[in-house]
């Protein structure tokens, strides 16, 4: 199984919400690796690697809104190869 890695912009009140804890405790629950960090901007950025199937698992769930603390306005994804792929999955 070959891994793939995305990175995702997550725009909207999730910064303050316990969204970075949410995405890295669903991450974990679907075998990825990266991590979740706040932005400048107030958005969330979220690399994350693994099973294309578990990838877009987490896509959707970020879509959908993540934790209900959170109000996600809009998910913006791309293909992302790190330079090293991260040994587990952190928010910080």
């Amino acid at each position: 199984m070959t891994q793939q890695c995305i990175k995702a912009w997550v725009h909207g009140q999730v910064q303050g919400v316990g969204f970075r804890y949410s995405t890295q405790m669903q991450a974990q629950q679907l075998g990825l690796t990266g991590y979740a960090r706040n932005l400048d901007d107030g958005s969330v950025e979220v690399l994350a690697c693994g099973a294309s199937e578990s990838l877009d698992q987490l896509v959707a769930w970020l879509k959908a809104g993540g934790p209900r603390s959170a109000r996600v306005d809009r998910v913006l994804t791309e293909p992302h190869q790190p330079g090293e792929i991260p040994p587990r999955f952190t928010s910080g």
